[in-house]
């Protein structure tokens, strides 16, 4: 009777400071949305009325005069309701505890353009045909980086109140094994997620038994108890997934008590950098290796800007390209083009172009040699145009046949492909997309005689992660290292 009476009590106060926290939650949450809200709209105020003192105030563009400020000011009854329910629509007054900074960039690029068209839409329907464009053009661009710097500026703040124990979420792990710590040592790395483990419960270990900064208060059978006794935001189930009944009975146990409960796969180390789920009817699938240039769009996007660099890579470095080829034939005997097998894309083959730095010398031998430091068939000239990746540049052709992209993994021949596909874990994911004169790795200094380990490890990183603004970054990177490990 005592312990029934016991467990009452215990339920009573536990539901009473939950209610108590949650509803300051939801007012803390409330009014920081509301505060989103009005920084926003703050900033689409003010990204408009600067870019009305730029274009009419001042002559930075060749051409300032004063102008009537009522007429363009106006247009904030449009502009402001169309950008609050684009970011209400993308998610941008969720709470992003666990996102990455990158997901709400992109969500904020995309309201940018989507509210700059239904602006112009807009203008033109009510016949405002006369609306400067340079202003919305210089509309576009504060807004866009003036909210991108707001957004920055707040989740570091939130972060920094986090790590400092303000704003926690109280989380009771379910198993205390290797899982269970990697877990824990997780939270601990990124305490700006502000989760604080209140204890681990296990089967296996004693009560006490320390893991990193919590340790083990009890069983799993103390489940309910310790939810009852103790404020509890999320339960962690870190358990094997073989144990499904068991798994399956916490959960009840957990939503009875109306406390989330979330689970950490076992097999998560095979789940890519970004884990795509799809639905086949009611069943869940996990698509193991996510690549983002799958997508018809990102995929004919970064085709099309290969085609057009490519074009202008060989009008601008024609002169280099026709000096280089004569040089090459007159200081050497052979072909001024080397042409070679590699592997490209879903691992088809294709020759590549390069300038001859080397002496000709015989196909089978070809094969298997890798080119190191001293190498004594290097000619005169091809030392140089290797050293400055000048040797490089025919493959712009290959670019536009289709072969390779400007940025993408580098390709390899056969014998080392089929060598390293045994030797390095996951080696072949490289040939998910196409191949490029230059990439992640080799920008990263993973090139020549360095560890092929570690160039696959920054070549999956760039399949699974590929995004035309990480090209961009990239691109721009080469040019800092053109000469890093080159030889």
């Amino acid at each position: 009777m005592e312990h029934v009476l016991f467990e009452e009590v215990c339920k009573f106060l536990q539901e009473a400071c939950l209610k108590k926290r949650d509803k300051m939650i939801r007012e803390n949450q409330r009014f920081f949305n509301a505060f989103l809200v009005i920084t926003d709209m703050t900033i689409i105020t003010f990204s408009l009325i600067f870019a009305w003192y730029l274009r009419f105030e001042t002559d930075l563009l060749g051409f300032g005069y004063s102008i009537w400020k009522l007429k363009y000011y106006s247009i904030l009854i449009l502009i402001l309701p169309i950008y609050i329910f684009l970011y209400y629509s993308f998610g941008l007054y969720n709470p992003k505890r666990t996102e990455n900074f990158d997901l709400e960039l992109k969500q904020i690029l995309k309201v940018n353009v989507i509210g700059l068209l239904a602006v112009i839409t807009l203008l033109y329907l009510i016949n405002i045909q006369n609306y400067s464009r340079y202003l919305l053009a210089l509309f576009a661009l504060f807004s866009t980086v003036f909210s991108i710097s707001e957004r920055f500026v707040l989740r570091e703040l939130l972060r920094f109140m986090r790590s400092k124990g303000r704003n926690v979420r109280y989380i009771l792990v379910v198993g205390a094994g290797e899982l269970g710590e990697k877990f824990a040592s997780k939270i601990r790395e990124n305490s700006y997620i502000g989760y604080h483990i209140i204890g681990f419960l296990d089967d296996n270990l004693e009560v006490g038994h320390k893991i990193l900064d919590s340790e083990v208060i009890g069983t799993i059978g103390d489940l309910e108890k310790v939810i009852m006794t103790n404020i509890v935001d999320k339960v962690i189930l870190t358990v094997s997934s073989r144990h499904y009944e068991v798994i399956e009975n916490i959960v009840d146990k957990v939503e009875k008590h109306g406390v989330k409960a979330e689970i950490v796969p076992d097999y998560y180390r095979y789940f890519p950098a970004k884990p795509c789920l799809e639905m086949v009817d009611d069943i869940p699938v996990i698509n193991i290796r996510y690549v983002p240039l799958d997508n018809y769009f990102n995929k004919t996007l970064k085709r099309f800007v290969d085609i057009i660099l490519a074009l202008v890579g060989i009008i601008i470095t024609s002169p280099i390209l026709i000096i280089t080829a004569v040089m090459v034939k007159i200081t050497s005997p052979g072909p001024v083009i080397f042409k070679q097998n590699r592997v490209g894309l879903n691992k088809k083959l294709f020759s590549i172009y390069k300038f001859r730095s080397m002496k000709v010398q015989d196909k089978e031998q070809e094969k298997y040699s890798w080119s190191t430091r001293k190498d004594p068939r290097k000619t005169r000239v091809g030392s140089f145009i290797r050293k400055t990746n000048i040797d490089e540049l025919p493959q712009f052709f290959n670019i536009l046949k289709g072969d390779m992209s400007l940025i993408g993994p580098r390709p390899e021949r056969p014998y080392f492909v089929e060598k390293f596909r045994d030797e390095i874990p996951k080696y072949m994911v490289k040939h998910y997309v196409r191949p490029g004169m230059t990439g992640w790795a080799q920008v990263n200094g993973w090139r020549g005689n360095t560890s092929i380990a570690e160039r696959v490890r920054y070549d999956i990183y760039y399949v699974e992660n590929w995004s035309f603004l990480f090209d961009v970054k990239i691109f721009f990177m080469t040019f800092l290292n053109a000469f890093k490990n080159a030889y």
